[in-house]
This record gives C-alpha cells, sequence and structure tokens, in this order.
C-alpha cells in the first residue's frame, strides 16, 4: 500500500497519506496524546487494521499494517508502551475479525 506512509518519530509518528480517489493528508501523532490502541487482524485478503485514539478527537486514527512503515509502527508502540508486548504476540496470531486494545476494555 504506497499510498499509505508511517514515519516513526522520537516522539510519536507522521502519517502521510496520499489515495489515489481521494484528497491527501498528513497528520502528526504524538505519543504522550495516546489514550488507547487496538488491533483488528485482517485475513489473507485485507489488511490487519492499528487503531489510534488521540486525545481530544473523536475518532481514531485507523492505520492499515500493510502501509509503508507499518511494520514499524507495531514495534513502536510495543517500544512506548502503548500496547503490550504479550498481547502484542497473541494479536499476531490473532483470527480475522479479532480486535486487542491496550489499555484493555472492560466488559460490563
Amino acid at each position: 500500500m504506497d499510498w499509505y506512509t508511517i514515519e516513526i518519530l522520537d516522539d510519536g509518528i507522521r502519517l502521510d497519506v496520499r489515495p489515489p480517489d481521494r484528497d491527501a493528508w498528513e497528520e502528526r501523532i504524538f505519543f504522550k496524546d495516546v489514550e488507547r490502541v487496538c488491533y483488528e487482524a485482517g485475513d489473507f485478503l485485507m489488511s490487519d487494521t492499528i487503531y489510534i485514539f488521540v486525545r481530544g478527537r473523536e475518532h481514531s486514527y485507523a492505520i492499515p499494517t500493510e502501509g509503508e512503515g507499518g511494520p514499524e509502527l507495531w514495534g513502536a508502540l510495543v517500544k512506548a508502551g502503548l500496547f503490550d508486548g504479550r498481547l502484542a504476540i497473541e494479536a499476531a496470531t490473532a483470527e480475522a475479525g479479532t480486535i486487542l486494545c491496550w489499555p484493555e476494555i472492560e466488559s460490563t
């Protein structure tokens, strides 16, 4: 997915998104502003997706792991303590459609 680029920075990430059929956009996300990270396992026809929830923003960022820099993003989030390492291993082998979040969402 060459139109979606994730750049890892010392204090966060930069998204550079240039979809072929829509307007391009850029965004910088600081690690200190991240409230929750969720991982949704895709299947062999669909990319896994990382959802980043940021303080002060109503909706999450949905970031496809097939984007340029996607594998590095996953490692950076774990290293920054924004996703649990053991849960990340579970996510890597999860069935399609499984969503895992950190901090975990408590069920009611």
